[in-house]
């Protein structure tokens, strides 16, 4: 250990995604390579001697102590546990939930030293991974609300490797095995359902942690709030969510020595008929076992939503991933103009 294949593939993967800004701490981790990669993990972050790094990525995380707050991380899974290397600006950005982090260090704020934070779940304490909708975040569950942390990949191919290299080392730990099941009958196994509602699916691993997929059911929900949203414009059985995806809305900010542009995360919803963007709670759901009451927000919140049939043209940008896209409207104000031509149209 480690072999030339992983240290290969964990420089490969230490790519910082382009529309992500990192301080200098994490770009100093960023521009490790190779051996020098695995030597930095053993110095600074690993806890015991003989544990192995396994798998690096890049991704947006959300804690539940901070839901508002969005933070680049450096994923570490290693043969013990999951390392967040995080930015320290991240300790200051949300003041009132300072006592969720140790604030010993705040002295070198103004010195070059720069100063990271890693947050550690070990694999003992894990008890179940939510992956969410077509794959574009997964939320890892601990024993604690300190432990549990949302990791918005907004891809599913980073999300599909994850959960494979964690399933893999988790195989390696040694747990005492779960009591045999009790056979059930037919009756029983399906008669208990008394909730009306599918359960979602789950994979529960060797090592007893639960992997919970969405099932087709949470598509139906989600179709049902976003036809409530439309106001009853349309007809249910005839709306079909195309596309889900976890995106950026682009906010310019004009008048500063540069114009700059500020990424607001969004869920981005295309239906047959609509387009919405939706400000998504993606830490709070499914309710963890130990919430005492449901969370101050609902799941899905709409931003925006407009018609497909006002949609005027598309632009594309050029660059490579990520795609920027400007969707340009009519600006009609009154949405169904033809029904309101009997009142003054033409006036104010």
């Amino acid at each position: 250990y480690p072999s030339e294949f992983l240290m290969q593939k964990i420089t490969e993967d230490n790519q910082v995604p382009v529309h992500l800004r990192v301080s200098v701490s994490l770009q100093y981790v960023a521009g490790l390579k190779g051996r020098a990669l695995v030597e930095f993990f053993h110095s600074n972050i690993a806890e015991v001697e003989n544990e192995e790094l396994r798998h690096l990525m890049w991704s947006s995380v959300l804690f539940y102590k901070t839901p508002n707050v969005e933070v680049i991380a450096c994923v570490l899974v290693s043969t013990k546990a999951i390392y967040f290397l995080l930015d320290d600006s991240f300790i200051h950005a949300d003041e009132h939930q300072s006592d969720f982090w140790n604030k010993e260090n705040s002295d070198c704020e103004n010195s070059s030293f720069h100063l990271s934070c890693c947050f550690v779940l070990k694999l003992n304490d894990l008890q179940s991974v939510n992956v969410g909708l077509f794959d574009q975040y997964f939320r890892i569950t601990g024993h604690s609300a300190d432990h549990i942390v949302t990791c918005l990949t907004r891809d599913s191919y980073s999300t599909h490797t994850f959960i494979q290299q964690l399933m893999a080392v988790l195989s390696l730990l040694a747990r005492t095995p779960s009591p045999e099941p009790v056979d059930k009958d037919f009756y029983s196994e399906f008669g208990s359902k008394n909730t009306g509602k599918m359960e979602n699916y789950e994979l529960i691993h060797s090592s007893r942690v639960k992997f919970i997929y969405p099932n087709e059911e949470e598509i139906g929900d989600l179709a049902f709030l976003v036809a409530e949203k439309m106001d009853g414009l349309t007809n249910l059985p005839s709306l079909n969510i195309l596309l889900y995806v976890l995106a950026f809305q682009v906010n310019h900010t004009e008048g500063s020595a540069q114009n700059t542009s500020s990424l607001q995360p969004k869920t981005l919803i295309l239906t047959s008929s609509d387009l919405f963007l939706f400000d998504e709670d993606y830490i709070s759901y499914p309710l963890p076992e130990f919430a005492k009451e449901p969370p101050k927000r609902d799941k899905y919140q709409l931003a925006d939503g407009r018609r497909i049939r006002d949609l005027d043209r598309v632009l594309m940008g050029y660059q490579t991933y990520p795609q920027a896209l400007t969707f340009v409207f009519d600006d009609v104000q009154n949405q169904d103009l033809m029904q309101n031509l009997t009142l003054d149209h033409f006036g104010e």
